[in-house]
């Protein structure tokens, strides 16, 4: 029996995720051409742009699981890696880190980094404009 799976499993895993493709995209066709052109004055859509707004959001808002081990979208991911390394470092790494993280995309100060630009162009050479004659 356990031989049988592994040998048809490169068959039905995709007839299956094929399968859940497209009930999910039947309901995201049948849902919104219920109820967003009453709500929202919008036009129905069609079965494959169903299926590409279902994609997108997937996309866009990740592909769920568990939220501690790598579920929800990738930006949400980048945060919570970033505050698990910043729960793990002492105060004074903590401050070393945001130190360098200021000195190298002006991160946390803002109004410092913004009269730096003013000051370097007021040194800057002014190119005379030439006149057609």
């Amino acid at each position: 029996m356990k031989n049988t799976f592994y040998k048809w499993r490169f068959i039905f895993i995709p007839i299956g995720i094929a399968a859940i493709l497209t009930l999910v995209s039947f309901v995201v066709m049948q849902l919104w051409n219920h109820l967003l052109p009453d709500i929202l004055h919008v036009g129905t859509i069609t079965y494959w742009q169903a299926m590409g707004i279902f994609v997108l959001c997937k996309i866009l808002f990740g592909f769920g699981g568990p939220k501690g081990r790598g579920g929800g979208a990738p930006w949400m991911r980048r945060k919570q890696m970033m505050e698990e390394r910043l729960k793990s470092m002492s105060p004074e790494e903590r401050e070393h880190f945001k130190e360098q993280m200021k000195s190298r995309c002006g991160w946390g100060g803002r109004g410092r980094h913004r009269d730096d630009w003013r000051e370097a162009w007021k040194d800057a050479p002014i190119a005379e404009k030439e006149t057609k004659e």
